[in-house]
């Protein structure tokens, strides 16, 4: 074995599946980690404005965190119970209630946990929605991210994932995202909806009011509230996957909280719900359209106890006014940042888009953004691309301070002001 053979990247390449994806971006070992930072083997520190596609909101190993899980584990708390009744699990549950749910006028919601991943979730809400009404259509739209199990990748309309299916992906129905110039979503939605709709109204509308790996679209408020109007006149659920741009990506709690107008029947959650990258999921549930039977949808991992302990002890922050506030003044920070690397390029360089801590910059060209992104990385920050490549996404933790932040955003707009214009 020659010394090139015991390189710890040899090791992923000859072991780990081809599907691997992020880490072909940024080939170095990380062993390391706290706060908005990442460490490779070498002792070199990188930025992370990736953040786990946005699992890290509270950013790495949260100290905090990380000792009510350690505490946990050193007293015996049991780690996986099924859905049995756990003290962990009636924690988050009265927390979670009483912290973000009341508060934010979803008192009536109860919540399912239906394993550790998002496109679980999702699964769930697509189910439970045709279950419901007894209909089987579902309207989702251009540039959705749903998952990649075969319910949630039939709204998911990624070409590569919706390839890899090996089946039809059936009783979906795309229409044009919100901010769309053509063609009219407006008219897309009356048509499929309104009075005198062509086909039966569907089982329900699956939608993220910010489309993370879409390219930072972000529905217009009016276009929301038309939603929900032809929603409510056919019977059909309004279903929020706010997986990536829930849990304050934002600015605030929920993505959805300055469209009071659209009420989401079911909202589905996970990334950065159990506050430190464990894996997490639940889907809200409207109390009266929670007509599962028992055991009618089950998996084994509903119960991942240090989830809900790391999940409880993040909501810690959302009782915190200093880090509300924080929160919003960071997504305030961020914007006001990228627009003034925008206003330094030549018109139509590069346009700022997204919202809060969830934005970035959409590039004419997938192959100026990725020279950034590449630049980026031997500047020591990562972050990806998404939106068919022309945008770099930015995710990063909202507990980067603002000074910090402002040095990440020096480094970018130097990195962009070379590249953007090359």
């Amino acid at each position: 074995m020659t010394e090139t053979d015991r390189t710890p990247l040899t090791v992923f390449e000859r072991h780990e599946s081809n599907v691997r994806s992020y880490c072909r971006n940024f080939p170095v070992v990380f062993e390391r980690a706290a706060g908005h930072h990442l460490w490779d083997t070498s002792g070199r520190r990188y930025v992370d404005l990736l953040c786990g596609a946005g699992s890290l909101n509270y950013g790495h190993n949260p100290p905090e965190i990380v000792e009510r899980v350690t505490a946990y584990l050193t007293a015996g708390g049991p780690v996986q119970s099924l859905d049995l009744h756990t003290t962990a699990k009636a924690d988050f549950l009265e927390r979670f209630t009483g912290l973000v749910l009341q508060p934010r006028g979803l008192g009536d919601h109860v919540v399912q946990f239906p394993g550790p991943a998002g496109t679980l979730a999702v699964e769930a809400a697509l189910k439970l929605a045709r279950k419901v009404t007894g209909r089987t259509e579902v309207i989702a739209f251009t540039g959705g991210f749903h998952g990649a199990s075969l319910g949630a990748l039939a709204a998911t309309t990624t070409p590569l994932l919706r390839g890899a299916a090996g089946v039809p992906l059936t009783d979906v129905t795309i229409l044009p995202y919100g901010d769309a110039a053509e063609p009219d979503p407006f008219t897309a939605l009356e048509h499929a909806l309104g009075p005198g709709a062509a086909t039966p109204p569907p089982a329900a509308v699956l939608l993220e009011t910010v489309q993370g790996e879409g390219g930072l679209h972000t529905a217009p408020r009016a276009w929301l509230a038309r939603i929900r109007e032809l929603a409510d006149a056919t019977g059909t659920l309004v279903i929020v996957d706010d997986i990536q741009a829930g849990c304050g990506r934002t600015g605030t709690f929920f993505s959805f909280e300055d469209a009071p107008e659209l009420r989401p029947d079911l909202v589905c959650l996970s990334k950065s719900l159990s506050g430190m990258g464990l894996p997490m999921a639940a889907l809200l549930i409207r109390r009266e359209i929670d007509r599962w039977a028992p055991g009618e949808h089950n998996g084994t991992f509903r119960g991942h106890n240090l989830a809900f302990v790391a999940g409880s002890a993040a909501l810690d922050h959302w009782a915190d006014p200093h880090f509300t506030d924080h929160a919003a003044e960071l997504s305030a920070a961020i914007r006001t940042s990228l627009a003034s690397i925008t206003d330094a390029l030549p018109v139509g360089a590069a346009e700022v888009v997204g919202k809060g801590a969830m934005s970035g910059l959409r590039f004419p060209t997938p192959q100026a953004a990725e020279r950034i992104r590449e630049a980026l990385f031997r500047a020591g920050v990562v972050a990806e691309t998404s939106g068919s490549g022309h945008v770099l996404k930015l995710l990063p933790p909202l507990t980067i301070s603002l000074t910090e932040w402002k040095e990440v955003a020096d480094t970018l707009g130097d990195t962009v002001q070379v590249l953007a214009t090359a």
